[in-house]
């Protein structure tokens, strides 16, 4: 959006656009779908570089298909997390083309129209800490972001590490999922050079305490650098590595 409205106004101070033009596409960008029960902020992605995104828990199947309708309708990409077996399948009936994470309780239809540069890499402890790692992938996947998947390879067999390390440096940003005492962000945060965004994930037994020990371990991390996102949440994993990749490509441009 700023490189746009930067363009905009270019085009205003040369006279060759006018005012009521330049007022329209400021009106344009504020645009809201007002659906009564929802109000959908359709330009976000254009502010933002993440578009508003469908949080399914909670929500009917009728009111998911309305947004869902609306937001395809103006994007072409709708983007859902957090969304139960039986709501995936509904909403599969109505759009089979779109990608669907049983696993991920994910799914996006239609694409972005921007490719991102650069590569995600995605590292998971434990096979548990898969599906919110798969969350993330869906948002990855929906963006055009390339990004690659290192699953179980946490600190009980810390070797494994080892055997992926070309291809685990070879990411430009890293997004570590962990659950138990949630170490493993910190042992890649003291290897490789790459940001770092750890997820605390609510698997363990008692004394994980649904993954706020993983979240404490994280958070006071002896590996300097770490990004720490609340528990659970691949989706905000995602946004923030999406974010640090368009920085890059902002940086590269400007250079």
């Amino acid at each position: 959006m700023k490189k746009r409205l930067k363009e905009i106004l270019e085009d205003f101070k040369k006279s060759r656009i006018t005012l009521d033009e330049v007022l329209v596409y400021l009106k344009g960008e504020e645009k809201i779908i007002d659906l009564n029960f929802a109000s959908l902020d359709v330009n976000r992605q254009n502010r933002t570089g993440i578009p508003e995104i469908i949080f399914c828990e909670k929500k009917t199947i009728k009111n998911i298909l309305q947004i869902i309708s609306k937001l395809y309708n103006e994007n072409g990409l709708v983007i859902g997390t957090r969304c139960s077996e039986d709501k995936l399948k509904q909403i599969k009936k109505s759009y089979p083309s779109g990608k669907f994470s049983f696993e991920g309780k994910a799914f996006y239809i239609g694409k972005s129209k921007e490719k991102i540069g650069g590569k995600v890499g995605l590292i998971t402890a434990g096979t548990t800490d898969i599906p919110v790692l798969e969350e993330a992938s869906i948002i990855l996947d929906a963006l055009n972001v390339k990004h690659e998947k290192f699953y179980d390879i946490g600190v009980a067999g810390i070797h494994r590490i080892f055997s992926k390390f070309d291809k685990i440096n070879d990411c430009d940003v890293l997004i570590v999922a962990a659950g138990m005492e949630g170490a493993l962000p910190s042992v890649i945060g003291g290897i490789f050079s790459q940001p770092v965004i750890a997820i605390p994930v609510d698997v363990g037994y008692g004394t994980a305490l649904g993954g706020f020990t993983a979240l404490f371990a994280m958070l006071t991390s002896c590996s300097p650098g770490i990004t720490v996102v609340n528990i659970n949440n691949g989706l905000g994993a995602a946004a923030a590595a999406i974010k640090i990749l368009r920085l890059i490509e902002n940086i590269a441009k400007r250079d």
